[in-house]
């Protein structure tokens, strides 16, 4: 969601782009780099889930605690927080995306 929200961003200076282009753009281009925390997470969360050895409470904790302190929005905060914010405010779908993974992290 934040991608394809930052795609349109994209877009409407620049032009449409193919998903190749896409793709070779969340790699190098500057203004899709905030989005390299996010897909960071996921790829604990997957090497987690894969790993031969059962996950501990410990690490499953830590990573939900990554994930509280990355998804705060913020107007004057880190890169991502700004960016954050700003696709909260153009884009309603972030904001319920939001509101479920910030009630699901609450919950745990």
């Amino acid at each position: 969601m934040l991608l394809e929200t930052e795609r349109i961003a994209y877009e409407q200076v620049q032009g449409r782009v193919s998903s190749r282009e896409l793709l070779q753009l969340v790699i190098n281009h500057e203004q899709f780099a905030w989005l390299h925390r996010i897909s960071e997470l996921v790829v604990q969360i997957d090497e987690m889930l894969e790993a031969d050895e059962p996950v501990s409470a410990e690490n499953v904790e830590n990573l939900i605690a990554d994930a509280r302190q990355l998804i705060v929005p913020s107007e004057v905060g880190n890169v991502f927080a700004r960016k954050y914010y700003a696709a909260l405010q153009r884009e309603p779908d972030v904001i319920l995306a939001h509101a479920d993974v910030s009630g699901f992290l609450a919950s745990k």
